[in-house]
C-alpha cells in the first residue's frame, strides 16, 4: 500500500499537503444490482482505510454505497449538495445525510453541482450511471481528470470504451478500468502519484503555505 505521506520531496512537508481526494458518481436510482453494490462499497472502504477523503453528489444509490463503505473504516467523507440548505436537501431533493462529515451546500441544482463535485476530486469513480453520470463523466473527461471505471458494474461503466471511440478526443484524461475495486485503487493512487502529484509539489515548492495577507 503507497503512504502518499511518505514519499520524499525536496522541500515540501507533505503532512501538510492535502490528501488525495476520491469522488464517485453513479447511479442515484434504477436498476442496481447487489453486486454493483457490493463492488463500490468496498471501493469506499479501500478508500477511508488508506487514509483518502471521499466526496459524492450527495445522492442515494451507488454513490451513497460508497459513503457508508468510507465510514466503516472511518474515512472521511464529503457530500456536494444541490441544495441551498439542509431543509431543501432533504425536502426538494429528498438526499441522504447519514455518513457524511461535512455536507455542501451549492444551491447550483442537480447539474450545477456536478462541476463543484468533480473540480474537489483528484481521480473520479464511475460506478453504473445513467444520463447523470455521462454528464459527470463528460465534465471529468474534459477537465483531463484521473477516472476509474469499475467494471462490471452496468450502465454508463461498461460502455467508457464506446463512449471514448467516439469522442475521439485527447484532452489529456487519463482513464483506468478494472473490475476489482481494490485493485482499481491501487491504479488511481498510483497514476495521481506518479502523473498528477509531482506537478502538485513543485507548485508547494514555490509556494508560502500559510498565504499572504492581502
Amino acid at each position: 500500500m503507497t503512504d502518499i505521506n511518505k514519499i520524499p520531496a525536496s522541500n515540501a512537508d507533505l503532512t501538510e499537503f492535502p490528501k488525495m481526494v476520491f469522488g464517485v458518481m453513479g447511479s442515484a436510482g434504477g436498476e442496481v444490482p447487489e453486486s454493483a453494490r457490493k463492488k463500490i462499497y468496498d471501493l469506499g472502504a479501500e478508500v477511508g482505510k488508506r487514509g483518502y477523503t471521499l466526496v459524492t453528489g450527495i445522492a442515494p444509490g451507488l454513490p451513497h454505497d460508497s459513503v457508508l463503505g468510507s465510514k466503516s473504516e472511518d474515512g472521511l467523507t464529503i457530500g456536494i449538495s444541490p441544495a441551498q440548505s439542509l431543509i431543501e436537501h432533504i425536502e426538494r431533493y429528498n438526499s441522504p445525510t447519514r455518513g457524511y462529515d461535512i455536507i455542501v451546500y451549492t444551491g447550483s441544482g442537480l447539474m450545477g453541482r456536478e462541476v463543484e463535485n468533480i473540480q474537489t476530486c483528484d481521480a473520479v469513480v464511475i460506478v453504473g450511471g445513467r444520463s447523470g453520470t455521462l454528464g459527470e463523466f463528460a465534465i471529468a473527461y474534459d477537465q483531463a481528470k484521473i477516472i476509474g471505471v469499475l467494471e462490471g458494474t452496468g450502465g454508463i461503466a461498461d460502455h467508457i470504451d464506446e463512449l471514448l471511440n467516439v469522442i475521439n478526443k485527447d484532452t489529456g484524461a487519463k482513464v483506468i478500468g478494472h473490475s476489482d475495486p481494490v485493485k482499481l485503487v491501487e491504479l488511481l493512487e498510483k497514476a495521481y502519484t506518479d502523473d498528477v502529484l509531482p506537478g502538485y509539489l513543485e507548485l508547494v515548492n514555490n509556494h508560502e503555505t500559510d498565504g499572504e495577507l492581502e
